[in-house]
């Protein structure tokens, strides 16, 4: 998709979707950066950062934003959506399949233009659930 968008496959920005993509976790910059690091120990956590930012506009990333969390990426661009807990913070696929008429519905009873939609479940991940259930 880059390169029809204009934009060079830097080196950088192979080696995060790369890494991304090899990972079934929906990390922060913060821990991109971490991966990235021994692969290209002269990147910066803003390069970083900014790749992230690129990759996500091109459609080749997701970027996360939940208000009162981090941002956080995921490598499968497809639409899907997020299960998180609300103990640990942690973030998976719902396994559900994308609700595409969701947004036809509610077009036809708003004035809004819709421009998409993100639908995020929370719960305790089974960890958090154990450990909270043990203390009952």
């Amino acid at each position: 998709m880059l390169v029809n968008q204009n934009m060079r496959m830097t080196r950088q920005r192979k080696v995060i979707l790369e890494l991304l993509r090899q990972r079934n976790t929906h990390p922060s910059a913060d821990e991109v950066y971490q991966w990235v690091r021994p692969l290209m120990p002269r990147i910066s956590l803003g390069t970083v950062y900014r790749n992230l930012e690129v990759l996500s506009e091109l459609g080749e990333i997701q970027k996360i934003e939940v208000s009162g969390t981090i941002k956080r990426f995921d490598g499968n661009p497809e639409k899907h959506y997020h299960i998180r807990c609300m103990n640990c913070g942690r973030l998976d696929d719902a396994p559900m399949n994308f609700l595409s008429n969701i947004e036809s519905e509610i077009c036809s009873s708003t004035d809004y233009k819709v421009m998409g939609h993100r639908l995020e479940f929370i719960g305790l991940c089974p960890e958090c659930f154990t450990k909270a259930s043990s203390r009952w």
